[in-house]
């Protein structure tokens, strides 16, 4: 599904109105749209209050919409008018017909009258005031209604808020937030997900996205070439490779998993294991002699294959000539979990991945894999292969000589950037993390999950990639369905143990239930596609 900044979501609304459809009908269609999800949102909707915060623009007529719609259902609803609308108003004029009481903010000096409707006995507060069409600092009953709805999150008896296309105060394409900005606990988007939903911080502020149809005909995305995509369900389930019933460990690929040190023999295991829980049909771990000793003890499954190491535990540079003796075994190599990074572990990846003849097999290089790449000149230019690089911010920056705090201000365009100058696909970690391909295209996670928080996690998701790699899949394709998978395992986790104390290994047996999960329910219609953009934080 196609993410979008303000303006593509307006060019896409117009495509649509030159095709025929009535702006008022993608309006009422949103409006209904928003209805339905306040009534799943509360389970029933008769006799309920619900407070429409309406704003002056389209974002308000949806809102009123949603509001007749509801007061059909039963619902109390009253449409509070945060600021002046256009005379005649239709669509207040129908709410009004269909039951909603309609109040002014104009009539409300100080208020009153609206933190008496978001006290006690109120259920749910639609944020309509204002949606893509303002960027500019919130002011005058704007802000002050913005604030009046934020400071009722410390009340244990709440209204839940539901955000009409975006929070009031979030920008759509930057993600910034006006100081003011409401928190919604469900955030109904309409049409498409738009950029700044997606961004920190105003992706802190969205609670759970919902994307809602509003009859916009299909194939417009294509004609605007939009290149940034939120991973999906739908696209994760058609993504997964094929499982035919004449098969044998060899047709789902060999991974060789050149990882861990005496320091960190855990990251051998967890990218092992991960990738044997996420279907490769064999995995071999090459890892220092002292490593895999411990390792063997809880890797039942895999090949082992101990390398010589240095006086500290890690892999000595002269191991890199064995393995390049025997690459034409294995269908994937998985570089650099734990390995350390000094002198001889950057030489050992030198003479591992740089070294010619360039290696042929696709090839994923993570955490110290990366950081010692780093430290070699121009090492994207003699790197062979499809290749998968997985680093965190800290690791972008230092392979690209950016700060942290610059990766992070704008990850996608960082992780478009970089992909395109390596020729790589890049997988940029992180809450909402994006997955860049050479030719531009950027796919997001629509996962932010604190309990990935902890260390090893990283470990996983290599190793996840890694065997989706060897089942077949392109580098692109095997990255973004390994974001999802592992994002989906994750919310799994922490919908049993919450979001603190999760650990990277309690992702390994989720792996298949993931993948399982996707295989059996059914891919999501275009009617309602949810994405738990916030899983959890607590909104």
């Amino acid at each position: 599904m196609k993410i979008v900044t303000a303006a593509q979501m307006a060019a896409l609304e117009q495509a649509a109105q030159r095709r025929g459809v009535r702006a008022d009908a993608l309006m009422e269609q949103a409006g209904l749209a928003v209805a339905q999800a306040a009534r799943r949102e509360l389970g029933k909707v008769a006799g309920v209050r619900i407070v429409v915060l309406a704003g002056s623009g389209n974002n308000g007529a949806d809102g009123l919409v949603a509001a007749r719609h509801l007061s059909i259902w039963g619902a109390q609803v009253i449409a509070y008018m945060v600021t002046r609308r256009p005379d005649p108003d239709p669509k207040q004029a129908l709410a009004r017909q269909f039951g909603v009481i309609i109040q002014w903010a104009a009539d409300d000096p100080n208020l009153a009258a609206l933190d008496r409707l978001l006290g006690p006995g109120c259920r749910l507060v639609i944020d309509a005031i204002l949606g893509t069409g303002r960027s500019r600092a919130l002011e005058g009953s704007v802000r002050e209604a913005a604030t009046r709805l934020e400071a009722r999150r410390g009340d244990s008896r709440r209204p839940l808020v539901l955000a009409l296309d975006l929070p009031t105060g979030l920008n759509a394409d930057t993600g910034q937030v006006d100081p003011a900005c409401p928190t919604a606990d469900l955030t109904v988007t309409l049409g498409r997900p738009k950029a700044g939903l997606l961004a920190f911080p105003g992706a802190a502020q969205v609670g759970r996205l919902e994307v809602a149809d509003i009859g916009l005909p299909s194939g417009l995305d294509e004609e605007k070439d939009i290149p940034l995509e939120l991973l999906t369900r739908s696209w994760a389930s058609r993504a997964l490779p094929a499982r035919p019933l004449n098969s044998h460990k060899g047709t789902f690929g060999h991974v060789l998993a050149v990882v861990g040190s005496r320091n960190y023999v855990g990251a051998a295991y967890l990218a092992c294991q991960a990738a044997i829980r996420s279907g490769a049909g064999l995995v071999t771990l090459a890892s220092p002699e002292s490593t895999d000793a411990i390792a063997a003890v809880k890797l039942t499954e895999v090949i082992h294959l101990p390398l010589p190491e240095d006086l500290e535990g890690r892999v000595h540079p002269d191991a890199a000539p064995l393995l390049r003796s025997q690459i034409g075994r294995y269908t994937v190599l998985l570089a650099g979990c734990g390995l350390g990074c000094t002198g001889g572990t950057a030489e050992f990846i030198r003479r591992l991945l740089l070294d010619d003849p360039p290696l042929s097999l696709p090839t994923v290089v993570d955490a110290d894999g990366l950081n010692n790449l780093a430290r070699l000149p121009q090492w994207w230019q003699r790197l062979g292969g499809p290749a998968v690089l997985t680093p965190h911010p800290g690791e972008m920056a230092t392979l690209t000589g950016l700060t942290t705090a610059q990766v992070q201000q704008d990850r996608v365009a960082v992780a478009r950037q970089w992909a395109a100058r390596w020729n790589l696909s890049v997988v940029l970690k992180g809450a909402h993390t994006a997955v860049a391909q050479p030719d531009g295209l950027v796919r997001l996670s629509p996962f932010a999950n604190p309990a990935l928080a902890s260390g090893g996690t990283g470990d996983v998701l290599t190793g996840v990639i890694a065997a989706l790699l060897a089942q077949g899949l392109s580098a692109a394709d095997a990255a973004s369905l390994g974001v999802y998978l592992h994002g989906l395992a994750a919310q799994a986790v922490s919908q049993r143990l919450g979001d603190t104390g999760v650990i990277a290994s309690d992702l390994l047996d989720e792996l298949p239930h993931a993948i399982l999960s996707l295989r059996r329910r059914p891919e999501d219609g275009p009617d309602r596609p949810k994405f738990p953009a916030q899983f959890p934080i607590g909104k």
